[in-house]
């Protein structure tokens, strides 16, 4: 079979260095995003095209219309905000010969609303911060807080305040804001991978240097309290194929702060480290066993991020 994968959301990190390890494993990758100036558009090698947002009327015919017109394999996404489409579109994907291997909405929807992931972290006596909606602010600890939108992603909208008080002001300028206790320690990010059976591989790196949400510098290290966290963390919101936990080790305690379901943007450390992480995953993509042999890793592997120049060119843009 001809792996020709659609990669979507090659604008941001994740989408663009999938993007970029797919070619090399191999594959044809089209890559789209909805800024039609995203950089992975611009990536030697990918077919580039432009869908609108998640949100738009128009996505599903948009996103069909592309996989008739260039016949995909299969779709790899790593943007969260339009899972809940494509898996109301799984049904037409898979007559078109696109394959998908997407969570189901129940675990989507746990992950993207950080509300609703801290009443399932609750609920499972798992560690996260303490969490509130505007009304209950007072029954938070007085002290650093952080303030951000109960949806979203990396450090949009994401502020941090000293008092109760100030958390109320903020709430006000927040769309559906969510307050939560401000968490201390050494932040880490887990790159997981959970086959069709639950087995769950999962390759911990510190956040060494973080910039805008997305960790610049990483270092793998091994931890079995932390991954077995994770690993309760993962079924707890019945979680499937590729997504990402974050976060801190404090002393002897281990914090979760949210589940992304999606690839991470520092995926490549755990390359470097030795997982065959993105191989593995188009296995499990294209219904193959995924080979957890191949997803083991070395500990104290660095990754230092930087912006590169992609192009240089006219496009005769006015």
């Amino acid at each position: 079979m001809t792996r020709r994968i659609l990669v979507t959301g090659v604008g941001g990190a994740p989408g663009f260095d999938l993007a970029r390890k797919l070619m090399q494993l191999g594959c044809e990758v089209i890559g789209a995003d909805c800024d039609p100036l995203a950089c992975g558009l611009a990536l030697e090698g990918v077919k580039p095209r432009t869908l609108p947002p998640a949100d738009h009327s128009d996505y599903g015919a948009r996103l069909l219309h592309l996989c008739r017109t260039l016949r995909p394999t299969g779709l790899l996404s790593t943007v969260e905000a339009e899972l809940p489409a494509l898996i109301a579109l799984r049904g037409p994907l898979e007559v078109l010969g696109v394959r998908t291997w997407l969570p189901e909405l129940r675990a989507v929807q746990a992950c993207a609303d950080k509300a609703r992931f801290h009443e399932v972290m609750t609920r499972c006596a798992l560690p996260t911060p303490r969490s509130a909606g505007p009304a209950g602010i007072d029954g938070l600890p007085d002290g650093l807080l952080v303030v951000k939108p109960r949806r979203g992603q990396g450090a949009k909208g994401v502020h941090v305040c000293r008092t109760r008080q100030q958390a109320r002001v903020l709430c006000e300028l927040v769309p559906h804001p969510i307050v939560q206790e401000h968490v201390t320690g050494r932040e880490f990010t887990a790159d997981c991978l959970i086959d069709r059976s639950g087995r769950a591989s999962v390759i911990l790196r510190w956040r060494l240097m973080v910039k805008a949400g997305l960790s610049m510098v990483s270092a793998t290290f091994h931890s079995r309290p932390v991954t077995d966290l994770v690993k309760q963390a993962l079924a707890a919101v019945g979680m499937s194929g590729v997504c990402c936990v974050q976060g801190f080790v404090s002393g002897d305690a281990v914090i979760l702060t949210e589940i992304n379901a999606r690839i991470a943007g520092a995926f490549l450390c755990a390359e470097a480290a030795g997982a065959h992480f993105v191989e593995q995953s188009v296995n499990g993509l294209y219904g193959l066993p995924v080979d957890h042999g191949r997803l083991t890793y070395e500990a104290g592997v660095y990754l230092t991020k930087c912006f590169e120049t992609l192009s240089l060119q006219n496009r005769g843009i006015q």
